[in-house]
Order: structure tokens, then sequence, then C-alpha cells
């Protein structure tokens, strides 16, 4: 009776225009699967910034986990994004999600029976790090097998939006889980998350004549997609504008937790609140973009999100309360969603076929891969001066970014402006965007 009412209310939502992508079967098995992965991700999240500071009692130490955790993200995601198109992606995906099972049930036994120390914690979360550096460029080039491009763009807005609604879900349930249970627990929860998306993908059918791994020359696929990124204005800004907010901007959930226990006072079940104002907020931008993409331009979303985040950290900076700070984090959520959304989408409009892979690997490279340099950044500057001045830092330097960029194309636009015989070095892509920002 839940299955079949499940099933027709998905039906019923892939109907209207922000659900379009639901009416692939293949995706719902897909989509419902990640979704309590994720769930179980936040959850473990949550349980683990928590298990290193109450180890460590460190900020810096929580900020150094992190880095090691996703260093391998940064040396290894450019080869996962070539390896995906040289395997049966559904296979490889169900053979790295199978590791992540034995890496969370690990552990939560370590955990459980009081052996868990921090080497134990970073050599784990180095190994999670290192099969998330393949797993996560070929899940991405996977959403196309099993959507199809029609549909590519809202089925990426839908992905953020179980990705943050589980960031609502996840961190609600580990607050509760740990305060009643213990971190233990969170861990195991996580563990039997992924039983869920590797019966959704076992599931999923795929026409054998459209799985068709290809090889192709490592160095020169590469070389390629670093050419077309850094050769055109467009693409060149938005990873910019990426790489300055992973580093400065989206670390601070990084330092959440220390805000929460060391500046509001609040214990796990507040700091998953916050995690969980995050999510609301992030999937509210994501439910809305999916609705309303066609009407926004991508890439005055994408600065103005950004500007937003900017300004979003230096009032959380300045937070009295949790209430104040719950809703700060709101807002927050709400501008980060839309600036990775916006930013991923405005990539892939843009980029030719030939180079789309490539190009998206090279965003994933560098949104998860520069990561470590903003847990470290933010863990130093909190241990140093305070996880208030943290967040103060990385507002100012975004929206410094989000400046330097608006300037620049405010520069491209008036000069293209000007009258001239031929229509100058600025394309139609940039020229009709950069003059919306």
């Amino acid at each position: 009776m839940t299955r079949d009412y499940l099933l027709f209310v998905l039906r019923s939502l892939a109907r209207s225009p922000a659900f379009a992508s639901l009416r692939h079967r293949n995706f719902r098995l897909f989509l419902g699967g990640q979704f309590l992965s994720l769930c179980g991700t936040w959850i473990q999240q949550v349980a683990h910034g928590w298990l290193v500071l109450t180890l460590t009692d460190s900020a810096l130490v929580l900020g150094l986990v992190s880095t090691l955790g996703s260093l391998p993200i940064l040396l290894f995601t450019l080869i996962g994004g070539v390896v995906a198109d040289r395997v049966n992606k559904r296979k490889f995906v169900m053979i790295l999600q199978s590791l992540m099972l034995l890496e969370a049930l690990t552990l939560g036994i370590l955990t459980a029976f009081g052996w868990i120390t921090v080497p134990m914690i970073i050599v784990l979360a180095v190994f999670f790090g290192t099969l998330t550096a393949f797993e996560v460029p070929t899940r991405q080039a996977f959403v196309v097998d099993v959507v199809g491009k029609e549909d590519l763009v809202n089925a990426i807005a839908l992905n953020s939006s179980g990705f943050n609604l589980a960031r609502v879900i996840g961190p609600t349930i580990a607050g509760v889980t740990i305060a009643a249970v213990g971190i233990a627990a969170c861990f195991f929860l996580n563990a039997a998350s992924y039983v869920a998306v590797l019966a959704g993908l076992a599931a999923i059918k795929l026409d054998p004549s459209e799985v068709r791994p290809e090889k192709r020359e490592m160095r020169t696929a590469l070389k390629e997609g670093f050419a077309y990124v850094l050769g055109e204005r467009w693409p060149r800004t938005l990873i910019f504008l990426t790489a300055t907010m992973s580093v400065f901007g989206y670390s601070f959930m990084i330092m959440l937790p220390v805000l929460a226990r060391d500046e509001l006072g609040v214990g796990a079940a507040g700091y998953g609140l916050l995690l969980a104002g995050v999510g609301t907020g992030a999937l509210a931008a994501a439910l809305g973009l999916a609705a309303f993409s066609r009407k926004l331009r991508q890439g005055r979303m994408a600065l103005s999100s950004a500007a937003a985040m900017g300004a979003g950290l230096l009032l959380l900076s300045l937070a009295p309360g949790l209430v104040t700070a719950l809703l700060i984090c709101v807002l927050t959520g709400c501008a980060m969603a839309a600036t990775g959304i916006s930013t991923n989408t405005l990539l892939q409009r843009l980029s030719p076929d030939h180079l789309r892979g490539r190009v998206m690997g090279f965003y994933s490279f560098v949104a998860l891969g520069m990561a470590p340099f903003g847990s470290l950044q933010g863990g130093w500057v909190a241990d140093r001066f305070g996880v208030r001045t943290s967040f103060a830092v990385g507002g100012v330097i975004s929206l410094l970014a989000v400046g330097l960029v608006v300037y620049s194309f405010r520069r491209v636009v008036h000069a293209a402006a000007k009258p001239t015989p031929s229509p100058g070095p600025v394309s139609a892509p940039e020229a009709s965007e950069g003059a919306g920002v």
C-alpha cells in the first residue's frame, strides 16, 4: 500500500514542470536511493564532527581532520572523471558505495567499543575521501544515463533538492540520536542507509546499447578540458567563483559545531538544528530554481547568491544567540544552494557536448577538491582568532570575489557596447549574460 501510494505521488509530481525528470522510472529509483543514503551521510557528518571535537576539544584538529579527509578529492577527482568514461558507471558506483558502507560500519564498531582514536578517524576519513573522488564524478555522469539530456537540468535541481532535504532530516536525526543513544548509533544508521541506494541501483534497467564505456588518452583529454575552462570567460569566471566559495565560503559548515558549542552555548542538538536550518534554506532555493529555472538568468543568479552568502557569513559572525543564528543559517543555506545550482547549470549549458563531462569533472575538482584548504584556513583562523572571526573573514573575501567579477564584467560589457565595425571578442553567451550582471 505504501509503495503504491509513493509511486502515485511521484507520478503525480512528474506532471509538473518542476518535477519533469520524475517521469523516468530509473531516475525515481536513483533519486529515492540517493536521498536515503544522503540522510545517512548527514547523520554521519554531524556525528563525525562531534566525535572529533569530543576527543580533542580543538577547532584546529577538527579542521585538520576534515582537510586530510578531503585531500584525496583534490588529488584524484580529475582522474576519477576520466575513469568514469572507461567503466560501467552503475556497477562502479555500486562497488564504491559498498565500500563506503564498510567504512561507516567500521567507524561505528570502533566508536561503540571505545577503541576509536584520532589517527583511526583520519585513516578512515582518507579512505572515504578516496572513494568519494571516484564516486562523485561517476555518479554525476550516470545521471544522464538514467534521465536523458532533455530533463538533465531539472534532474540536477531535484538532486540538489534531495541533498538539501536530507540536510534537514539527517542532522535532526543525528542530534536526537547522539543525545538519546550515542555517537556510534549514527554511524550504524549511515551504514544501513547504503543498503537503500544499492537496492535502487540494482533495480535500474538500462539499454545495454547505451552502456558504452570509452577509452581515451588521459593526458590529451585533460589538456583539452583545461584549455576550454581557462580560455573562455564565463567558465573561467564560474570556476574562480566556485574555488573562492569552496575555500572561504562553504568552510563555515565545518566550523558550525565550534560556533554552536563555544559561542552559542548549545550542544549537539543545537548544532544539528543549525545544520537543519542551512538545509531548509538550501531546499527552498533548490525547489525554487527547479520550478523557475527557465525564467531566471543563471549568470546573475550565481553572482547575486554568492554575494548574499558572503553577507550571510558576516551576519553569522555577529549572531548573539541560537534563534538569530538559525534564521541566518536558513538564509545562508538558500544562498549557498542557489550559487551551486546556478553555477552548475550555467557551466553545463555553455559547455560543448563533447567537453561537458570534463568541464563538470573540473567543476567537481574545484568544488570538492579545494574544500581541504577551506577547512584548514577556517580551523586555523578559528583557533587563533575565534570562530566568529573565521566567519567574518569568509564573508568579506566572498564579497570581494563577487565585486571583482562584477567589475571585470562591466568593463567587458562597456567595451563591447562601444561602436565598432565588428562584434568584437565577446561571445554571444558572454555578452547576454554579462549585460545582466
